[in-house]
């Protein structure tokens, strides 16, 4: 089927709409009705060739719409299910699958290759051109052809703009609190960035019971938000934060410190890493340049006072699990998504949204689809 999306043709240019020729479902696969995308920070860092992919490059791994065509085969939805789309499918069958880690589902290496999981052909182009949908999923365009892995049924009252970034920013921001830092009752934790992810790890500490849910980002508008989202204390910086955390903690610091920039670079392990108690941990949620390679970190005081230093994607659980439980806590109002989604755009107005983002205006910005684009 003809329709358009919003197209990456080189590196350091802005996202162009352009026609775009969607394929049918194969078995295993479905087609989606976009409704809501969410503008995540990871997209705009393929813009950058932070994170590489092949050109031309269809944006967009968060979203939410409902299910319009089933290829063969498909059991997990049907057609008229409101879905949300997750950006690793899990296979469920794959060595890292296998042992509970679906965050991490072997299917991950062929995600930015352009090629459909189902049978190893290009679902979208642009002319005589091959497109690589982000995560095979490609969200900024009004439709989309993707395996059946890849997305998950919700029930149909929660709102299109709250559900689509429940597909990466919230179960990735709450999961690297709850299941990657496992923050406990009483503790301190220090999240480091609060966009989209860190409001959402935020969230999850202080659902976990955090003491003191300490917020640091150097944007004053953020930190007032991140009060209303739970934060206990705001800092404009990590330095700025570590004499008040050592009177606040009585020089025992951060229990968990968790890092949501949206510009991850090696120098803020090691400010991080002060920040992080003796036996705590620290977690690196934010993406940096699969180029950049150099990290600051003290390896004395690293190994003398047995800190653990951790990666985390997707918030370490399965879209498949996590996302179910992250909408009962919203529908129980117990989760702030609606809040967090500053501004909405149309797809011709996708740049505009991300010129927002860097100039932190957003917590999240979402991309809304309507009549006039199917």
């Amino acid at each position: 089927m003809k329709t358009k999306g919003a197209l990456l043709w080189e590196l350091n240019t802005p996202f162009k709409v352009d026609e775009i020729d969607l394929g049918d479902p194969v078995a295993h696969e479905v087609q989606i009705r976009m409704h809501a995308a969410g503008m995540c920070h990871s997209d705009y860092h393929l813009t950058t060739g932070a994170t590489p992919i092949g050109l031309p490059a269809l944006g967009g791994h968060e979203g939410a719409g409902v299910v319009t065509k089933v290829g063969k085969g498909v059991t997990s939805v049907e057609e008229g299910d409101h879905v949300i789309l997750a950006f690793i499918p899990a296979c469920g069958a794959c060595p890292p699958c296998l042992k509970g880690h679906r965050s991490l589902c072997d299917r991950g290496a062929v995600l930015l290759g352009g090629k459909a999981i189902a049978d190893g052909t290009n679902r979208v182009h642009a002319g005589s051109h091959a497109v690589s949908p982000m995560n095979l999923l490609g969200t900024f365009a009004p439709y989309m052809t993707v395996h059946e892995d890849s997305v998950v049924k919700i029930d149909r009252d929660v709102p299109f703009e709250a559900a689509a970034i429940m597909g990466c920013a919230v179960p990735t921001g709450f999961g690297s609190a709850t299941n990657v830092a496992q923050v406990q009752p009483g503790e301190t934790v220090a999240v480091i960035g609060v966009g989209g992810i860190g409001m959402s790890a935020l969230q999850g500490a202080v659902i976990s019971g955090a003491r003191h849910v300490i917020a640091i980002d150097p944007n004053p508008w953020k930190r007032d938000q991140a009060v209303k989202f739970g934060a206990t204390q705001v800092y404009p910086s990590m330095a700025e934060a570590i004499a008040p955390m050592i009177d606040l903690t009585h020089g025992l610091m951060a229990d968990k410190t968790i890092i949501t920039v949206g510009e991850m670079r090696g120098e803020y392990v090691e400010e991080a890493m002060t920040l992080t108690a003796k036996t705590g941990t620290c977690v690196v949620t934010g993406m940096g340049s699969l180029m950049d390679v150099d990290v600051k970190l003290n390896l004395f005081l690293f190994t003398m006072l047995q800190k653990t230093l951790k990666g985390n994607i997707f918030g370490g659980g399965s879209s498949h699990v996590e996302t179910p439980r992250l909408v009962a806590l919203y529908k129980a109002g117990l989760l702030k998504v609606d809040e967090m989604v500053t501004n909405t755009y149309s797809l011709e107005n996708l740049n505009e949204g991300y010129q927002d983002m860097l100039d932190g205006k957003n917590i999240r910005g979402v991309v809304t689809f309507d009549e006039s684009d199917w």
